[in-house]
């Protein structure tokens, strides 16, 4: 199954919301998200179908190895993406916001330039 920019979007929250509770539930995905709860339902849904997340009986949802993959990879760009744009002088919500949409379209060749752009600017 190949995944869109929603797909990416619903993995990336697991894992954040993951990271701060050890239940994560659809309800916390649409606050989270802002998103209806039909509509996380039939994200999820696609989710689970293609192996990214699981469900229990109880309605938490974990992120397969595959998904977890995914998320960590869509959360790095963005962490990078966001770092990038504030060392540039954005501000920090601006910065994070622009992130979160580049983060599914920028090309592995841009992002490995803007990821050893930022590592000099480090050093």
């Amino acid at each position: 199954m190949e995944l869109h920019e929603s797909g990416e979007m619903y993995l990336e929250t697991i894992l954040v919301l993951s990271r701060q509770s050890p239940y994560v539930r659809a309800i916390d995905i649409s606050a989270r998200m802002g998103f209806s709860k039909p509509s996380v339902s039939r994200g999820l849904g696609l989710l689970r179908k293609g192996g990214y997340i699981t469900v229990d009986h109880g309605g938490a949802i974990e992120l397969t190895e595959s998904g977890r993959a995914v998320a960590e990879e869509v959360w790095a760009r963005h962490t990078t993406l966001t770092e990038a744009l504030m060392r540039l002088g954005v501000d920090e919500q601006t910065a994070s916001e622009d992130a979160c949409r580049m983060e599914h379209y920028i090309s592995a060749k841009s992002f490995s330039a803007v990821r050893d752009w930022l590592g000099r600017m480090r050093n």
